[in-house]
């Protein structure tokens, strides 16, 4: 049995100081993978509210208008408000394409992490 010495006890203080500087990094690389999560879900749900938008304007009598079934084709919280979900159609001859820009949200508040843009072309019924 070995007898424990006065150097023992202040590296196991050295540790937890070590560890509590280690912990604000932890918690930044946490936060960015959650963004970047958040970021991927935005593209993927541009890329839904913009089929909706083309599939609707494709029909010759759209049954709603072809911004508002994009919008409900997307998660509320992002297409809630006006400016953080917009909807630019063009019209072809025997296509319509429609690009959604969705703001992304941000985990970090007062950051901004731009926008994520899709489009979709359906052809003309």
């Amino acid at each position: 049995m070995s007898k424990r010495t006065g150097t023992d006890r202040r590296d196991r203080g050295q540790v937890a100081i070590e560890y509590m500087g280690f912990i604000p990094l932890l918690l930044l690389v946490g936060l960015l993978a959650i963004q970047l999560g958040v970021a991927a879900y935005t593209a993927n749900q541009a890329g839904t509210g913009a089929r909706a938008a083309a599939r609707t304007a494709s029909h010759q009598v759209p049954p709603l208008p072809p911004e508002l079934a994009g919008r409900e084709a997307m998660s509320d919280w992002l297409s809630d408000e006006l400016d953080d979900a917009q909807f630019t159609p063009s019209y072809g001859i025997d296509e319509v394409t429609y690009t959604a820009r969705v703001k992304i949200p941000s985990v970090v508040p007062g950051l901004t992490w731009g926008y994520a843009e899709r489009s979709a072309t359906f052809p003309r019924e």
